[in-house]
């Protein structure tokens, strides 16, 4: 049996099959672990269970495009990112370059040369020190969050004001995703131990919040679990 590749993972995010197949084979065979996502939603799950060091980016997908999923990856995260498209217009890698892609290629891309520029954004964020710059923040179903500067943004970017209370909430959400939480457990996560809030004031904040992100998995985003708590549900990229 022929052993795993033990390079840098890479992730490329295309809508067609057989572009994603090639494009796997190719860097399997130079040495590159290669995950494979059709769509942006895709691309945030496997982000989220797995260590990606460059994300191989196609424009034209379906739902979200490769532009706005490029300034979603800078705005949280440290992987490197390289646009691939058949729209080769100068124009377009413009674009592609300023909403934060570290290259832009044209499609079909030799193999060659695609792997040459692959080694060179290894090469750009390693640097002499080879560690990558740290992201700051959280994405999850096309926002993303920023503890640091406080900011939450919406798909299109736009910022979503926040309580003191829900942005504390939000945080605990985005740290714990995928668990049922209490209420005791959100006023401790988010308040501290010495909260004196009753359990209610819980409910009302995370009315307030669910409210704010009703575009978030169509509403859904923070499910209640009868006699249990609260889950968020989205998929949370982490720094």
């Amino acid at each position: 049996m022929q052993d795993k590749p033990a390079g840098p993972s890479i992730l490329v995010v295309d809508d067609d099959p057989s572009v994603r197949a090639v494009v796997a084979d190719f860097l399997s065979a130079n040495g590159y672990r290669v995950h494979a996502a059709g769509d942006g939603p895709a691309m945030r799950r496997i982000l989220s269970e797995h260590d990606i060091a460059i994300v191989l980016l196609d424009v034209m997908l379906p739902g979200e495009d490769g532009f706005a999923l490029a300034r979603e990856l800078r705005e949280f995260s440290d992987v490197g990112v390289i646009m691939l498209s058949a729209r080769g217009s100068e124009a377009d890698r413009v674009n592609g370059l300023e909403c934060g892609a570290d290259d832009y290629l044209p499609k079909p891309a030799a193999p060659r040369e695609l792997l040459a520029r692959i080694r060179a954004v290894q090469r750009r964020y390693q640097g002499e020190r080879g560690v990558r710059p740290q992201g700051t923040g959280y994405a999850f179903d096309g926002w993303t969050f920023d503890p640091v500067r406080r900011v939450l943004r919406d798909r299109a970017g736009i910022v979503v004001s926040l309580s003191e209370g829900e942005f504390e909430l939000l945080l605990a959400f985005v740290e714990n995703p995928g668990q049922i939480l209490s209420r005791d457990q959100l006023l401790e996560l988010a308040r501290g131990e010495n909260s004196d809030a009753f359990d209610r004031a819980v409910d009302v904040q995370v009315s307030r919040l669910r409210r704010k992100l009703a575009q978030c998995l169509d509403g859904d985003a923070i499910r209640t679990v009868r006699g249990e708590g609260y889950l968020f549900a989205p998929v949370v990229i982490r720094p």
